[in-house]
């Protein structure tokens, strides 16, 4: 598996756990890593994925109420939930990826990880996000509290590798 993909399936798993039972996720990421070692870049992406959804979840989740109306984004699956928190993060502006690649991955760790209809809903959400194209761009420039979020999750990995 790609690096980039290993990262968004450490960072899925994390934030299922985070959602499914409430573990600090600071402390759940760093497990996840010590786990599943990822190379630098990865583990840098990982965190930012982690860090981005965490600190924008409601506006994420937002989106996902209007793009996905049937369902009440607290009943939907967690998995699905946060597979489509991670890729709307990355399509407003978390990411670098292409439009196409992100919606690929997602798509792909749907299969991996979600229900047989779990693929399916996602990329019909994430196609329906990215038709409507009126949403705001999330940005790095939120200031200290995304930095303060960073941190958090950043600190840990600090105490893990000795820096």
């Amino acid at each position: 598996m790609k690096i980039r993909r290993r990262a968004r399936a450490l960072a899925l798993q994390a934030l299922f756990e985070t959602d499914a039972v409430g573990h600090p996720i600071g402390q759940v990421l760093e497990h996840r890593l010590a786990d599943e070692p990822l190379p630098a870049e990865g583990e840098a992406f990982a965190r930012r994925l982690v860090a981005g959804v965490m600190r924008h979840k409601a506006t994420l989740d937002a989106w996902i109420a209007r793009y996905a109306p049937e369902w009440p984004v607290e009943q939907m699956a967690i998995i699905d939930r946060n597979l489509l928190r991670i890729a709307l993060f990355e399509l407003a502006g978390g990411g670098d990826a292409p439009v196409k690649v992100v919606i690929n991955e997602a798509v792909e760790l749907a299969k991996t990880f979600g229900s047989d209809s779990s693929p399916r809903f996602i990329n019909g959400v994430l196609g329906s996000f990215v038709a409507a194209g009126s949403w705001s761009r999330i940005s790095d420039a939120d200031g200290q509290a995304e930095d303060a979020d960073r941190a958090t999750v950043a600190h840990a990995g600090e105490q893990r590798s000795g820096r």
